[in-house]
């Protein structure tokens, strides 16, 4: 019976188990194994809902093509070959269960987009102008009717050419790139200010949220710098103790802005929340045990990092520190606080401690889940 079903209520079964299950799942026979390559919409949108995302560990230096994932059903650590990419690459932000990233070791921006657990990977088209270190920032439009293939766009703003002579200039335009139509235009001008500040402060890390891009700029005190996409608009936020905060990040909550930051002087690590007064109001406020976890004896969040995606946070330092997880339990939107222990070890074979920089994605085991030119 089971080897009979139709593919779209077989596949809505598979759409309930993990990712290593379902990877256990396509080995039982040739039917199934087809079935669970040939529904990518319903083994990613429907496994992202019933699901926790993973945490992807890239190193940020040069240590050999790999990366660590942790897998939240079985609690364990696994470490995942990257050798089918041409290069290393330095993560920029998770795209459903892709990666979009850049190359470590280039100077130019040149993004590309990655599936780990299938071994997909594609350089995205060149840019309009040659850029080096602009902001980046990612909108999903997700899955259509007509295409099982993720719709998404890149925005890419700021960034410093070379002239003609060879003297560095800023460019003060965004350019968009849409997954539909596979290729690059320029979206609109940008004002050179904000070019500036977007191109010499701010990390590759974006929120969307009520159409409009967000940026953390990197120097204290920290700013936040919005592009509202459809009237090519740009505007500047105030953050929430600014000139108190030792890290600072930014997520989205249940469609909202919201602001993840650890206090001076080792003090508490809490979650704002943008109202629509643009007023923060507090969230949530991490466990002091979770907090003297994470700071490991130190006395500044200096080096924290942030992970988020599909309302979850991840708050860490490097591969064998472990991190603070903030997720949903349940139906109803309630949120609690883990500890994940760090990789140090991986079938009783010693890890390395490595910094890294990590994201979150909904593993998916369909290939081909963006389209191929």
């Amino acid at each position: 019976m089971w080897s009979h079903l139709p593919f779209d209520l077989l596949a809505n079964i598979f759409s309930f188990l993990p990712p290593d299950s379902l990877a256990r799942a396509r080995t039982a026979c040739r039917y199934w194994l087809t079935c669970a390559t040939s529904y990518p919409l319903s083994t990613a949108a429907s496994m992202a809902r019933h699901h926790q995302a993973w945490f992807v560990a890239l190193p940020t230096r040069s240590h050999g093509l790999c990366c660590y994932l942790h897998n939240p059903n079985a609690d364990r650590w696994q470490e995942l070959s990257l050798e089918f990419q041409p290069e290393p690459i330095r993560p920029v932000a998770p795209i459903g269960s892709l990666i979009l990233s850049r190359p470590a070791d280039s100077t130019a921006l040149q993004l590309a987009i990655c599936n780990p657990l299938t071994k997909e990977f594609r350089y995205l088209p060149q840019l309009e102008i040659a850029r080096t270190n602009p902001a980046v920032g990612v909108v999903i439009l997700g899955p259509t009717q007509h295409s099982p293939f993720l719709h998404f766009r890149v925005y890419v703003a700021g960034g410093m050419s070379a002239a003609p002579r060879g003297a560095a200039t800023y460019v003060p335009t965004v350019e968009v790139y849409d997954s539909e139509d596979d290729a690059w235009r320029i979206a609109g001008p940008m004002p050179v200010e904000f070019a500036v500040r977007l191109t010499i402060w701010t990390p590759n890390e974006s929120v969307y949220s009520e159409g409009v891009l967000y940026w953390m700029t990197s120097a204290r005190a920290y700013s936040i710098m919005g592009f509202e996409i459809k009237s090519n608009k740009w505007q500047e936020l105030s953050v929430h103790m600014a000139d108190k905060l030792e890290f600072a990040a930014l997520a989205q909550l249940d469609g909202r802005l919201a602001l993840v930051g650890g206090r001076s002087g080792g003090g508490d690590a809490c979650v704002w929340e943008l109202d629509e007064r643009h007023v923060w109001s507090l969230k949530e406020k991490m466990p002091a045990e979770l907090g003297r976890r994470i700071l490991g004896g130190r006395a500044s969040w200096a080096a924290t990092k942030c992970a988020r995606g599909d309302g979850a946070l991840c708050l860490y330092r490097d591969l064998g520190s472990g991190m603070a997880e903030w997720r949903e339990v349940g139906e109803r939107g309630r949120r609690e606080w883990f500890w994940v222990e760090g990789c140090c070890a991986i079938k009783g074979k010693q890890v390395q401690n490595l910094p890294v920089k990590g994201v979150l994605i909904h593993p998916n085991l369909a290939r081909a889940f963006f389209k191929q030119r």
